[in-house]
């Protein structure tokens, strides 16, 4: 029977030392605080995870340092986000050498396929490995819409049972349930739409905030899951703020910015991203600690 899972995945960044290089240990310590708050698995080397600036060798690192973390305890699944097809079939293959447990699979990167061509770049991932697989749609960033009508196209391959919504819009996911049931476990994308989108049908989170607040993130989880959504909607007015953090092209920096003020780890970026400054940092640190400061007391 092919893997679906649900719950909250959070999409773990990868922690730096400030001169650039890997700090596994740091990037170990916030595992194990995901992993207690009650996660229900690990997103590596996403895009909070900046794969596309690590090498071979370091995103083999990152996984690896996961995977041991887990120990088991949660699945593990890695992003694949690669320039050519070839090269994420080649990463799928070691994901599951490695002892991965699945995979987040984002179009091939830069070049904005079109529909048979996302269809073909999925399917040859699908088809090199059988690790269940999370298809990522996110077309605002990676131009590539992945519809109803093309999951339908994808829904041959049995071990594609997830998908990763993104495209900003909640209306989606009554869409994809309208037309393929639940042929595939949806797991929403953005952090500010999550309310809408489990109240649509949504059984999974790919959690970015959450990263710096997962006792908070966890137990609005469990209300939505729970469908107490009064008490839900209470935790997400506070929420939303820092919700927000997770939409825009600076998103990273500002989760990263929230990981390092509640210390969990540092805001370090890779080049071409650079840390914030100025006023921006200034805006953004004032809604991180209004955050912190009305935090609410989890009983």
């Amino acid at each position: 029977m092919a893997t679906v899972w649900s719950g909250v995945f959070p999409a773990v960044t990868t922690q730096f030392h400030a001169d650039g290089s890997l700090d596994l240990t740091a990037l170990e310590n916030h595992l194990e605080v995901l992993i207690e708050s009650g996660i229900s698995g690990l997103v590596m080397l996403g895009s909070l995870g900046e794969n596309i600036t690590l090498t071979a060798n370091e995103k083999q690192e990152v996984l690896r340092a996961a995977i041991q973390t887990a120990q088991g305890r949660v699945p593990v699944v890695s992003g694949v986000a690669e320039l050519s097809t070839a090269a994420a079939v080649a990463w799928a293959q070691t994901v599951e050498k490695l002892g991965g447990n699945g995979l987040m699979v984002m179009p091939a990167m830069v070049y904005p396929a079109d529909t048979q061509e996302a269809i073909a770049h999925y399917s040859s991932v699908a088809s090199a490995t059988g690790l269940p697989v999370i298809a990522y749609n996110n077309p605002l960033a990676y131009h590539v819409d992945l519809t109803p009508a093309v999951m339908d196209r994808l829904a041959s391959h049995e071990n594609i049972t997830m998908i990763k919504e993104s495209c900003g819009d909640p209306r989606r996911v009554t869409d994809l349930v309208n037309a393929l049931g639940d042929r595939f476990a949806i797991f929403a994308g953005v952090d500010d739409l999550i309310l809408e989108c489990t109240m649509l049908g949504a059984t999974g989170w790919i959690a970015g905030i959450g990263l710096a607040f997962p006792a908070e993130n966890q137990r609005l989880w469990d209300l939505m899951m729970a469908q107490r959504w009064g008490e839900a909607r209470t935790l997400y007015r506070w929420f939303s703020p820092l919700a927000h953090l997770d939409v825009g092209s600076k998103f990273v920096q500002n989760i990263k910015l929230a990981i390092q003020e509640v210390g969990l780890g540092a805001e370090h970026v890779r080049l071409p991203r650079l840390p914030l400054v100025g006023a921006e940092r200034e805006h953004i640190l004032s809604i991180i600690h209004a955050g912190i400061e009305s935090r609410p007391v989890l009983d």
